[in-house]
């Protein structure tokens, strides 16, 4: 990274599973995490953002961990960065802001280290520290990613063309992927596995042939998680059934919860966020789309 040069650093978040598509589907949304980078004389993380302003300011902050332990990996050693952070990602909301967070500092060890990584060493980077390929896909990817993860090697398509939006509703209370891990069961029956499977598949097929109403149908119908965290998630039926009355086609929780993502068709998302805001002051709610591009690194000439 010349000295001369600043680099920024965008990273969209991401709502994983959407319902049955546990661990292997997720949409990048456009909220953002941006990292604005330049060389010093030490690593400093500064945060116009309130909610990271608890988190440290030298390398031990998360994403300098993650670009260093990255730089280590290929026997780089980075110069040290002043890093100054904004986010739109609510954390620990279900927004995907930890996968974010985890994009964010592979892409700051590859431009400050010229590691020059590939999108797939970049997610196979970013899937083994993070334990699942659905998020940081679609952080990295952009659009609506599937993924399948095995040892060492994983594999993704992006979608990035679909035209529907979405609306969060976000709760005020957080809740940590660990703890909503824990409510899982370890294994399912062949049943159970062939009958969660099959509604994952058709989810798939009825989002790329655009066919809603199926679609929102396999969203409510998953197997894998839902049935076990929507009881940690307050008022999930009643925004589950607000949504639908207001013209959503379907609502999932957003990764682990607690926050609710309804999809809707396009031009109609801002309308289901102003509704569903009226029927729930109490909590946030906000009109998104698709990013279609993924994490993004700029260079920036200072002169």
């Amino acid at each position: 990274m010349p000295q001369n040069n600043r680099f920024i650093i965008k990273v969209p978040a991401s709502s994983a599973n959407l319902g049955p598509g546990f661990d292997s589907m997720g949409v990048a949304l456009d909220l953002y995490l941006t990292l604005e980078v330049e060389v010093s004389h030490r690593w400093e993380f500064l945060s116009v953002t309130d909610e990271l302003q608890q988190l440290p300011k030298d390398e031990t902050h998360f994403i300098g961990q993650i670009a260093l332990q990255i730089a280590e990996k290929y026997d780089r050693v980075l110069s040290p960065c002043k890093v100054k952070m904004e986010s739109e990602i609510p954390l620990a909301r279900g927004l995907g802001s930890s996968a974010a967070a985890i994009v964010a500092g592979i892409e700051l060890a590859d431009a400050v280290g010229n590691l020059n990584l590939t999108q797939k060493e970049k997610l196979l980077l970013a899937t083994e520290l993070e334990g699942h390929p659905d998020n940081v896909g679609a952080s990295l990817y952009g659009g609506l990613v599937i993924g399948c993860y095995r040892q060492n090697e994983v594999d993704m398509l992006s979608f990035t063309n679909l035209p529907f939006e979405m609306a969060v509703v976000i709760p005020p209370e957080t809740l940590l992927t660990k703890d909503s891990r824990e409510v899982l069961p370890l294994a399912f029956s062949r049943n159970e596995a062939v009958q969660a499977s099959s509604t994952a598949n058709l989810l798939v097929a009825a989002l790329l042939s655009e066919n809603w109403e199926l679609a929102g149908k396999m969203m409510g119908q998953d197997l894998f998680h839902q049935p076990y965290r929507k009881p940690l998630v307050l008022g999930f039926q009643e925004i589950e059934r607000a949504a639908k009355l207001s013209g959503a086609f379907g609502t999932a929780l957003s990764g682990a919860g607690p926050t609710v993502i309804c999809f809707t068709e396009k031009e109609k998302g801002r309308q289901l966020s102003l509704d569903l805001q009226a029927i729930f002051p109490e909590m946030t709610v906000k009109p998104l789309q698709i990013d279609h591009f993924g994490s993004r690194v700029k260079v920036v000439e200072v002169y």
